[in-house]
């Protein structure tokens, strides 16, 4: 069903297609999105304690593809196993409790890693673009 509709065959091509920074970024808005959700629906959690369980869930699932994404001979992986960690840890509370606060962090957290992510990429692809660190080749420009 789900190859017949255009929407989803977009997404499969855009997720098949994006490099692993880009696929990073795309985890965390993931993850960022059904905390979103979960947060809208706590005002009135007695009639929504599904839907916020659901949506906390998928985050925690995001968060769990994030760190199992890690190369942990990188120092700097270990380190942010720790942070995912720790998130998943909150990710947890706020199911069980069913209270924004650890959302509210970790909302916080995701939105920061997402930034760092996206400025990371940046600079490496201004690098790949930048014709003084090529080796070789032709440079077209006039």
């Amino acid at each position: 069903m789900a190859l017949n509709n255009p929407y989803m065959q977009y997404k499969k091509t855009q997720i098949e297609t994006a490099d692993q920074g880009k696929l990073i970024m795309m985890l965390y808005d993931g993850a960022i999105k059904f905390v979103n959700k979960a947060l809208e629906l706590m005002p009135d959690k007695r009639h929504n304690i599904e839907e916020i369980h659901k949506n906390i869930i998928k985050a925690q699932d995001i968060v769990v593809e994030l760190m199992s994404s890690l190369n942990m001979e990188i120092e700097f992986s270990q380190k942010l196993f720790s942070i995912y960690m720790y998130v998943n840890k909150r990710l947890m509370d706020a199911n069980m409790k069913k209270t924004e606060e650890p959302l509210i962090e970790v909302k916080k957290y995701l939105l920061e890693l997402r930034d760092a992510w996206e400025k990371a990429a940046k600079q490496v692809d201004s690098k790949d673009m930048d014709p003084s660190k090529t080796h070789g080749g032709v440079n077209i420009a006039t």
